[in-house]
């Protein structure tokens, strides 16, 4: 389609401007309560009293928008975001707004984390329109049947009545336009998120990893970390590949600025250096002033991150934030059943960090003399402020001199006293419900950190959560539901909660040798294979053959803050193709990358394929798969697995079990590790460092 005819309704608008991020009734002392009142999302809840007669995504809403032959406005958020809430009270909780919504349009809420399926079709719309980025809240407005023909993301209460007024006008006057523009975009939507497949996996070499680099790099803020510019979002998979890119070349360019970004991460004000766990970006360039909502997919992935870099560098900086933001976890986002929560919000009290940010005067009036000015000159305090209006965000300089003994001492004790008076603010509110892929990423989280910190308790923890997913939110037919709240599921999940979930259940195996985790994940993977796979492409689709259909039904190819579910799939079907012996398998996962591959935007645009790169080094640089067998297997396990080996894989026992390479292995009073590639051992070992000395 031409760029002009992707920019028709915005050009004609003219008012673009992007923030990221009923019947009437008198029940339960409401004014308004409309038809979310019936859903379990925290999203939903909040606006299932406003005056506009918001409905769910589904059939009823579109047949009735078909049947009243009405313009749809689908309007999608998720529960901690900021410009949200603006937008809702602005505009949403407005009666003359609701009323021109309510009389010329059948309007959807949707919540993006439940149904991102939904959030992708329009959000793709959006981009194409803008030619720019995207966020949220997202606003679009489409036909009856759900194509688009506009979409926004925030806009102030006048512009947004400006909009709908135009689009009530337009449709009177050109509704054949509309159908034909509606028509072209959704066959770019479709056109976009497709690659053809190219057959078997060119022959790759360092090179292609060189290149790979090279071009990320260029992208990167060696002196400050992260993505260069502002806003700085964490993005851990990016860094997670320069990790294992460094530790396969010894790139010292790489490993300069993931050090960097890990240090600055630490020190920044996106880590809450009071309470633990990571906001979800910073809006400056120096890590300094967050979006203050904490995300569960965030905390979790770094919480992996910096496991990995403890490991490797041994620095205590890094085992302290895993330990700290893992407190976060357990203390605000861990259900009593063990499973994980979504997010707390940025705001509380109507107002962004107010929770998290401090005066100087309340620091002097907590805590002594010293300790306060302690407390003010490590985390950069300044009277005016170093933030807005005399506020403070806690954060500190990782260049500075090292606090003496008895001064981390008195840090200590005067942050546990902050932290008792910052619980009695009142709190950001949470979103609890329990999304599949979400706590996949943070049982593998709780496994890694309980890998690198040789903790136990992780690991009970992450047994727990895995537990609570392969019972509680698995379907009867084998597959997974998307969601759970208050007992109940009610969404089918998408691909990202198998790959995801898969990855988790693989990452136990490793660190239990119990091979019922290892058959799960081959269980979920192979019903993926059988409910998402596309005919036409090497790539799996975002939803199931099973879901009611979208517009579009649209491939997710690309990383982004999360693994794409499609390079993640690709990474559990490559792991168990060698932990099974499944060249089935492992053949699907070199037809996907070479399929990504032979795009030119993944090495122009790397940061956006990390995942990626990571399915390409480990192609690259074929791993090593430790067999440890004998009654000592789990005190050789753990002493290995708290080293960085992203070279290897491990698996084994006390015998033999049922793997394939691990037959023939079982040496009756004695336990023996077996360092193999593409099937080949070496002669065994019994000690820990023996064995890593063989994968030098």
């Amino acid at each position: 389609m031409k760029k002009v005819m992707l920019k028709h309704w915005v050009g004609i608008l003219g008012l673009l401007t992007i923030y990221s991020c009923t019947s009437t009734s008198q029940e339960g002392g409401h004014l308004y309560t409309n038809a979310l009142v019936n859903e379990s999302s925290p999203y939903l809840l909040q606006h299932a009293h406003n005056p506009v007669n918001w409905n769910p995504w589904g059939e009823a809403a579109l047949a009735k928008a078909k049947e009243e032959d009405k313009l749809l406005v689908i309007s999608v958020g998720y529960a901690a975001c900021h410009w949200c809430h603006v937008m809702e009270h602005e505009s949403f909780e407005d009666t003359l707004v609701a009323r021109i919504m309510n009389e010329h349009f059948i309007s959807i809420k949707v919540d993006r984390e439940e149904r991102p399926d939904v959030d992708d079709v329009y959000m793709a719309a959006c981009q194409l329109a803008t030619e720019q980025g995207c966020g949220w809240p997202l606003n679009a407005i489409a036909l009856p049947d759900g194509r688009p023909i506009w979409a926004g993301t925030y806009f102030p209460r006048k512009q947004w009545v400006e909009i709908l007024e135009y689009f009530v006008k337009e449709k009177e006057e050109n509704g054949a336009k509309m159908e034909d523009y509606a028509a072209n975009l959704t066959k770019t939507i479709n056109a976009v998120s497709a690659l053809a497949p190219v057959g078997q996996m060119p022959e790759l070499k360092p090179e292609n990893a060189d290149n790979f680099a090279q071009s990320m790099l260029l992208g990167l803020d060696a002196e400050r970390g992260g993505r260069k510019g502002s806003p700085k979002f964490p993005m851990p998979d990016i860094f997670s590949w320069l990790q294992e890119y460094a530790f396969f070349t010894g790139n010292e360019e790489a490993r300069g600025v993931w050090k960097t970004t890990l240090d600055q991460l630490a020190a920044g004000g996106i880590n809450d250096q009071l309470g633990g766990g990571f906001a979800r970006y910073s809006t400056d360039d120096k890590w300094l002033v967050p979006h203050f909502e904490k995300m569960l997919y965030d905390n979790a992935q770094l919480v992996s991150l910096f496991s990995d870099a403890f490991a490797e560098t041994g620095t205590s900086r890094y085992k302290e934030v895993v330990e700290e933001t893992l407190t976060f976890i357990e203390r605000e986002l861990m259900d009593k059943q063990g499973v994980f929560y979504s997010s707390l919000d940025a705001d509380s009290e109507g107002e962004e960090g107010k929770f998290y940010v401090w005066t100087t005067q309340e620091i002097d009036s907590l805590l002594s003399p010293a300790s306060a000015e302690l407390v003010k000159k490590h985390y950069r305090f300044t009277k005016h402020g170093n933030w807005e209006e005399e506020m403070n965000i806690m954060h500190y300089d990782p260049a500075a001199d090292p606090l003496s003994a008895e001064e981390l001492s008195t840090l200590k004790a005067a942050k546990a006293l902050l932290l008792d008076a910052r619980a009695q603010r009142v709190r950001p509110g949470l979103d609890d419900k329990v999304l599949t892929a979400w706590n996949g990423l943070m049982i593998k989280g709780y496994a890694d950190a309980a890998a690198a910190l040789q903790n136990e308790d992780y690991l009970k923890k992450a047994i727990t959560a895995a537990n609570f997913i392969d019972t509680k939110m698995k379907r009867k037919d084998g597959g997974l539901w998307r969601n759970y709240k208050d007992g109940k599921s009610s969404i089918n999940a998408f691909l990202d909660d198998y790959a995801l979930t898969s990855q988790a259940y693989l990452r136990l195996y490793e660190l239990t040798f119990d091979e019922s985790w290892l058959r799960k994940a081959e269980q979920l993977t192979t019903y993926a294979l059988e409910h998402f796979s596309n005919p036409e492409s090497d790539l799996l689709f975002y939803t199931s053959d099973l879901d009611p259909p979208l517009i579009t039904r649209r491939t997710e190819i690309k990383d982004n803050v999360i693994a794409g579910s499609n390079s993640a799939f690709a990474q559990v079907l490559w792991q168990l193709g060698l932990f099974l012996d499944r060249e089935d398998f492992s053949e699907q996962s070199q037809k996907m990358l070479a399929a990504v591959l032979a795009s030119p935007e993944a090495i122009q645009t790397p940061s956006f394929y990390a995942s990626w790169g990571e399915l390409m080094l480990k192609m690259v640089y074929p791993p090593y798969e430790v067999a440890i067998v004998g009654e000592r297997w789990q005190s050789l396990n753990h002493e290995l697995q708290a080293s960085y080996l992203p070279n290897a894989l491990f698996l084994g026992g006390p015998d033999e079990g049922s793997l394939a390479l691990l037959e023939n292995k079982a040496v009756e009073e004695e336990t023996f590790i077996y360092v193999c590639r593409n099937k080949i051992c070496k002669l065994p070992v019994q000690t820990a460092e023996d064995a890593k000395a063989l994968m030098d």
